[in-house]
């Protein structure tokens, strides 16, 4: 990947810029909301009191001799930057790292009564059973009288939108491929991810999952819909292995949308049940590497992980942060071709994912200009806009 002076490694030690404003401000909004889920036991207030001093005032510390990933942290660096400033080193790494030291502070890594307690899961409940999921999920009834290739495209669009994606707005008479289907569409490969797909044979499809709640659902619901008409012949499910930028899908966030699909009733529920089978009899897959809540961009995967991707007909990278660890968590050029900096990954990719960062790549120079004279640089960050990006080339 090009390490250029056009595209140098975000850090967060610029006041005023948007990596410094999370390590700043949202991390320790985070710990506080955390605090507040839970009654945590004294040992737990004050390590997360600890843990809100050393990330906004402290230097990055060293692990316990014995915890269980020391040796896979300090592979990822930690050697290198203990007893450096959290806003000195890489963005990406300082947001894995405290991530990592959260589960420390709340117990989650144990042995106690609080190991493996999800300190994010009332928030990833409550958007799961929301009413705005309920109008989503009853949106499918409607779409499933619609052709097959609109189907196909409003579940694209709703598994790139994420939680701005609402079916129910999305059909309209015209056909989810409408201008306005998806508005503030600022790259759009679908077409060559469709032939990737149609030319499969029953191939896999990978994808690596982004976050949990009314994010995950459409996820899963594209991979339904694509086992369910054969585009697909079996699908690789990539989660967290351990909670992870607060709504960051694992494994129990999978069960959780599962069973809120199968108990929605209608269409939905029939896209449960397929999923629940497809679970039993191996045609989904679930996925939980290490590397996957690392904090280090995807050019450095291990090589099993290379191996598996390799093995993939497409992979699918969902999301913001999983695009800033496949392009690299750089401040590249906007028009530095997504090809060029997907080189490296050893098949097929695809990335849907909606801005919330400054990362981009792949625009063209109008495009880029109109957004510029639109909205500054508020538009790389607003998740107002949103990409589908293909590298085919093998």
């Amino acid at each position: 990947m090009p390490d250029t002076p056009s595209a140098p490694l975000l850090l967060g030690n610029q006041p005023g810029s948007f990596p410094h404003s999370v390590l700043a401000e949202r991390h320790p909004a985070i710990i506080q909301q955390v605090r507040e889920a839970f009654p945590y036991e004294p040992a737990q207030h004050r390590a997360l009191d600890e843990l809100r001093a050393n990330c906004t005032e402290g230097v990055i510390e060293p692990l316990p001799a014995d915890a269980h990933d020391r040796d896979h942290w300090e592979t990822w660096g930690l050697r290198e930057y203990t007893g450096r400033s959290w806003f000195d080193v890489p963005w990406l790494w300082s947001e894995s790292w405290f991530y990592r030291r959260l589960l420390q502070a709340v117990g989650w890594f144990g042995p106690g009564p609080w190991q493996g307690i999800d300190p994010f899961r009332p928030f990833k409940l409550a958007e799961l059973d929301s009413a705005e999921t309920d109008q989503e999920l009853a949106a499918l009834d409607d779409l499933a009288d619609r052709p097959a290739a609109e189907q196909a495209q409003a579940l694209l669009h709703g598994s790139l939108w994420g939680n701005r994606a609402d079916l129910g707005f999305r059909l309209s008479a015209e056909g989810a491929r409408t201008a306005d289907a998806a508005p503030g569409l600022v790259a759009d490969d679908s077409d060559r991810l469709w032939s990737l797909l149609d030319g499969a044979d029953g191939g896999t499809l990978f994808l690596v999952a982004d976050n949990a709640g009314r994010e995950l659902v459409p996820d899963l619901l594209l991979v339904a819909h694509l086992l369910r008409t054969g585009r697909i012949g079996q699908a690789v499910l990539h989660v967290k292995p351990c909670p992870y930028y607060v709504s960051d899908a694992t494994t129990a966030d999978v069960v959780d949308a599962l069973r809120r699909l199968t108990g929605a009733g209608g269409a939905a529920a029939a896209y449960g049940r397929l999923l629940w089978s497809a679970l039993a009899d191996g045609r989904l897959t679930l996925r939980a590497h290490p590397f996957s809540s690392g904090p280090l961009p995807y050019q450095e995967m291990p090589g099993d992980l290379r191996a598996e991707f390799a093995s993939a007909t497409l992979t699918i990278v969902k999301g913001d942060l999983n695009y800033r660890r496949l392009v690299g968590d750089r401040l590249w050029a906007p028009t530095t071709p997504f090809a060029d900096v997907t080189a490296y990954f050893p098949g097929p990719v695809a990335a849907l994912r909606t801005l919330k960062s400054d990362v981009i790549t792949g625009l063209d120079a109008p495009t880029e200009a109109a957004l510029v004279a639109a909205e500054g640089r508020r538009w790389r960050t607003s998740g107002t806009h949103a990409l589908i990006q293909v590298r085919d080339a093998r």
